[in-house]
């Protein structure tokens, strides 16, 4: 293998897809990417063998070959190096890289070990458009739980209804939901919110079309040159839609930028108390206000003016209720609950697309 390729081109696919590979995994190959010729091109590939990523970039080919080199030392050189042209030369196992006043020698594995994920034979296909997927996966993905003794709510559920694709995660004490576009496949999948969250490393700021295809084991994104591979969660997703409720007892509508502020000044008086603090609607004075209390250090109140309807308390975690208000990019806000034990809801003025559920405490 012998070929010429840009500083820039070389340290943006490495940075994409070297961060999968794992140094602690048993199998030494899986710390190293997989540098190969493919058609002209070069990819550059890492996998964990549960998620699997690759970049296309162009090059100057000389002659075609493989090898696979260490994935953190291979990323940290490159991203050291001046712009401009790096020469790669494959000699033995051995990859020799050179730039202007640099040379060095990396040693390399043979690329006849490196696993491949499996390809997906007859799959289903759809599409859809990256910014929107992008915005999707950063108001939900958040919500999945990282207790690996309930892998279920580890991922992400990507979930067709009536045509339209919903995609949601909970941790059990949250719960977030977005609805997106029509899509023409009939769409059932729980991915792990790892992958999801490599995904959006992968969407940055394109507007390109996301090609996605899938089987019973795995799912493919394509969006560019990057190709993203991930194995699926198996299980039984709970009905989570039951938690939403139509209709409030009580409820208040107000400028998402107060909300967020009277529950920043109130979590910092509920740090003792695991994040705890007491909401109160007045229907009568047309005010939400927020109550905190730290035993050794104080308590707080804190109001914003709202359209309220019906008065009443209940008390969440003030973090999530924080992460739910931040996931929306609308300017208002309806708050509403049915008395102190059932889910509260965010929802913003487009109330079918998302919603955002938090779970009281017991006050």
């Amino acid at each position: 293998m012998k070929l010429q390729v840009t500083q820039e081109n070389l340290n943006r696919a490495l940075g994409a897809v070297a961060r999968v590979a794992n140094s602690r995994n048993q199998l030494p190959i899986l710390s190293n990417v997989l540098i190969k010729t493919d058609n002209n091109r070069l990819s550059i590939s890492a996998t964990n063998l549960d998620i699997g990523i690759t970049q296309f970039i162009g090059a100057k080919i000389s002659s075609e070959g493989s090898i696979t080199v260490p994935a953190r030392l291979m990323q940290d050189y490159i991203n050291s190096l001046p712009s401009g042209t790096i020469s790669l030369e494959l000699k033995e196992s051995k990859l020799h890289i050179s730039s202007d006043q640099y040379q060095s020698v990396v040693n390399g594995i043979l690329a006849d070990d490196f696993p491949v994920m499996p390809a997906i034979q007859d799959g289903k296909k759809w599409s859809i458009a990256a910014g929107e997927l992008k915005k999707a996966l950063q108001q939900v993905t958040f919500a999945a739980s990282a207790d690996e003794s309930r892998p279920v709510l580890t991922g992400v559920l990507c979930k067709t209804d009536a045509g339209q694709l919903r995609i949601a995660a909970t941790d059990s004490y949250r719960l977030a939901e977005k609805t997106i576009g029509k899509v023409g496949e009939e769409v059932n999948l729980l991915i792990p919110a790892s992958s999801m969250h490599d995904l959006l490393r992968i969407l940055g700021d394109t507007d390109e079309i996301v090609s996605v295809t899938h089987d019973e084991q795995q799912v493919l994104f394509q969006v560019a040159e990057v190709e993203l591979v991930t194995r699926l969660l198996e299980g039984n997703y709970p009905d989570y839609r039951k938690l939403i409720p139509e209709t409030f007892q009580q409820s208040a509508t107000l400028k998402r930028a107060d909300f967020v502020n009277i529950t920043k000044v109130s979590s910092l008086f509920a740090r003792e108390s695991a994040g705890s603090i007491t909401l109160h609607l007045n229907d009568e004075k047309q005010l939400l206000s927020i109550h905190s209390v730290a035993s050794q250090l104080g308590e707080n109140t804190s109001e914003a003016t709202a359209k309220i309807i019906g008065s009443g308390d209940i008390t969440l975690n003030s973090r999530y209720l924080l992460d739910g208000l931040q996931a929306f990019t609308d300017d208002e806000i309806t708050f509403g609950f049915n008395g102190k034990l059932e889910p509260t809801i965010l929802r913003s003025g487009d109330k079918s697309r998302y919603v955002h559920v938090v779970m009281p405490l017991k006050s």
